[in-house]
């Protein structure tokens, strides 16, 4: 799995959040870095930006 926000790729034993986009139900997934510091994301399907 690819963070969204840093797209740097998760392990399978790290800490991570997964949850639906709220505009259209894309998979957002987060690292634990990514979710503590509030760093943006941003849909890779319809480009939704979010903390």
């Amino acid at each position: 799995m690819e963070c969204t926000s840093c797209k740097r790729q998760i392990t399978p034993k790290e800490k991570m959040v997964k949850f639906p986009c709220p505009e259209c139900g894309e998979d957002i997934i987060r690292c634990e870095k990514c979710r503590v510091l509030a760093n943006n994301y941003k849909c890779p399907k319809c480009s939704f930006e979010g903390p």
